[in-house]
């Protein structure tokens, strides 16, 4: 991305904002074991308004005066010779900001702007955090905590970059069919060959070659889940044996700038059952006609309702449906059809009335039935268009 696409996120930001105060916090590095970190993964708001990839950044801009800091955390000489550091030329090559400053710095500017601004503008944890099992990355409610010993208020923006977020530019559009190109072309290398593996591991070290040697990484764990482990949603194990006769569900997406694909296949490893191969045929049918629901101002809330009940039907043509059909639908089918998609593989699109062009979002109909050892589930990835819809992962086989 160029320096003045995030230029543009930032002023677009603070015109939602009326012109008020934003200071944003980058993720921190979190710890593996007792001496490594995870590998880093930056906060995806602070990705897109700044591209900034490094930990324990603050952004702030200033809607009155319209001037943006980056605020860089002290490295000392240690730290520099084992990590190394962005530099500042470097940072406003990137990001466009060209005043970068110190954390004590930084606060201290804070301070001067409180006298001007009762309200900051920050960044929270998601609301849906406390109901999983996620342990927060803890930069966010750190950076609050400063916020609120120097403001009046301090504001969530999430909302408005929520909204913001959902459209995507051309060169988030650009992105995510780069990584959704280079997942496809994994997954046919691996459909090409499923024949000859003998563990979910060898799969998923497959896919990680293709990435790696274009310079790509995963945008989030592989899911490779052979037989019954496929009715474990996030299964991310993935050393099982291949054998027998059954389904391998394979879960994957590349990275590019940060920018997710997200596509699901399950093909037959060997020659499948009837019985899996009807619930396959009947998730293959079921997602077609939930892709043909999509296009600009079809009703979010409609959409919810029609995909129950294509999924219901599916249900019922494999005998699954019992007295209580809503039951039956989220035992057999215990996740949503659709989700955004851009800088967070979940990415927010911004609670809308309805569905408008350059959204990003999959569909991914499952049907698993974990007394019969099968789970299956289709994912394709999808771009809203003024006329319609957009599949991006259509040329990838659905079937074996």
């Amino acid at each position: 991305m160029k320096a003045s696409f995030y230029e543009n996120n930032r002023a677009k930001l603070v015109a939602q904002l009326s012109g008020g105060l934003v200071c944003i916090a980058a993720y921190s590095r979190v710890q593996r074991t007792n001496d490594t970190f995870q590998p880093f993964v930056q906060e995806a708001s602070f990705l897109y308004l700044s591209g900034i990839v490094e930990p324990d950044c603050w952004l702030i801009i200033d809607g009155h005066s319209q001037k943006s800091w980056l605020v860089a955390p002290s490295v000392g000489s240690v730290h520099q010779t084992f990590d190394g550091s962005l530099d500042a030329d470097q940072a406003q090559q990137i990001s466009g900001i060209t005043k970068v400053v110190e954390a004590r710095e930084g606060e201290a500017l804070l301070r001067q702007l409180a006298r001007k601004h009762s309200i900051v503008y920050t960044v929270d944890q998601p609301s849906w955090i406390d109901r999983t099992n996620f342990v927060p990355n803890p930069a966010l409610a750190k950076h609050r905590a400063m916020l609120e010993r120097i403001f009046t208020k301090v504001q969530s923006c999430n909302k408005e970059l929520a909204s913001l977020r959902a459209y995507k530019q051309p060169e988030e559009l650009a992105a995510i069919t780069k990584a959704t190109n280079a997942t496809v072309a994994a997954f046919a290398k691996v459909h090409a060959k499923l024949a000859t593996y003998g563990h979910e591991y060898e799969v998923e070290a497959e896919f990680s070659y293709e990435f790696r040697r274009q310079g790509l990484s995963h945008a989030y764990d592989p899911i490779v889940a052979y037989g019954a482990n496929a009715c474990t949603l996030h299964y991310t194990k993935n050393s099982d044996v291949l054998r027998g006769k059954n389904f391998l569900l394979m879960d994957v997406g590349a990275s590019v700038d940060g920018y997710a694909s997200d596509i699901t296949r399950t093909y037959a490893y060997k020659e499948p059952t009837k019985r899996q191969a009807a619930v396959h045929q009947a998730v293959q049918e079921a997602q077609q006609q939930i892709i043909a629901l999509l296009g600009p101002d079809v009703d979010v809330a409609r959409y919810q309702t029609q995909v129950d009940e294509i999924m219901l039907e599916a249900l019922r043509s494999l005998n699954l449906v019992g007295s209580d059909p809503h039951k039956s639908l989220r035992r057999y089918m215990p996740h949503a059809v659709s989700h955004g998609l851009g800088l967070d593989v979940h990415d927010s699109l911004g609670g809308p009335a309805a569905f408008a062009p350059s959204m990003v979002l999959t569909v991914e109909p499952g049907i698993y039935i974990p007394e019969e050892s099968i789970g299956v589930r289709i994912e394709d990835d999808i771009v809203i268009t003024d006329s319609g819809r957009k599949n991006l992962s259509q040329k990838l086989p659905i079937s074996w």
